[in-house]
């Protein structure tokens, strides 16, 4: 397929973050936009980035004319779509234990900590900084010790999530410990996900995603 590739992106979105690994370990060239989420209180508010996402989240990935939506089904669409290097094991129930522990990241911690939450907690209920930082941090530190549960002894761990290929899982665990250390949680306190997140960051697919290497970063 030789359509344009083209992400909606801020560069400290966790679920952006988790897109761009994915097209780089596909190595699949695209264009970055863009969309800053606390600048003039908000590009994903404007009425032109709406009509890419009524959500007002980001990313957004535009395929030609296609635009989709939510990080993980857009990965799934990459593995889909370019199977080489394949982000899910190729048995169903390696593709279950994949798909399990990228939720536990990406649907039961990340919305918890995500950016409109913690501006509805400043701005509707008041709720001081360090009340609102503790929340952060409780719900990551939960939410990562049950994954490195997950992980430790089971026999499909190896270098990564699963296995010796980096994949589905390492796409959502990576983001979340760059998010983990901004509010003071350290993956020390995890020694399996940390020695998952050295080997990855190994790779140049994960060094290239980084939040500091983006074009919008400050």
């Amino acid at each position: 397929m030789t359509e344009r590739l083209a992400l909606y992106s801020y560069w400290r979105s966790s679920a952006a973050y988790r897109v761009r690994i994915g097209l780089n370990l596909k190595g699949l060239p695209y264009e970055v936009l863009p969309v800053h989420l606390v600048r003039d209180g908000g590009e994903q508010f404007r009425p032109e980035y709406v009509a890419q996402n009524p959500q007002k989240l980001v990313p957004v990935l535009a395929h030609g004319q296609r635009r989709m939506r939510q990080s993980l089904s857009i990965l799934e669409y990459l593995d889909e779509t370019w199977p080489e290097p394949p982000l899910l094991p190729a048995t169903a129930r390696g593709r279950q234990r994949v798909r399990e522990l990228a939720q536990l990241i990406a649907c039961d911690i990340h919305p918890l900590n995500n950016l409109r939450v913690l501006r509805f907690f400043e701005h509707e209920w008041h709720v001081p900084q360090p009340e609102r930082d503790e929340w952060m941090k409780h719900w990551m530190v939960e939410g990562l010790g049950a994954f490195e549960a997950l992980l430790r002894d089971h026999p499909s761990t190896g270098t990564f999530c699963d296995g010796d290929q980096p994949g589905l899982a390492d796409c959502c665990l990576v983001p979340q410990l760059y998010n983990a250390r901004r509010f003071g949680v350290s993956p020390d306190a995890f020694p399996v996900l940390a020695a998952i997140e050295r080997a990855c960051l190994a790779l140049p697919a994960f060094d290239a995603a980084r939040p500091e290497r983006q074009p919008d970063a400050p």
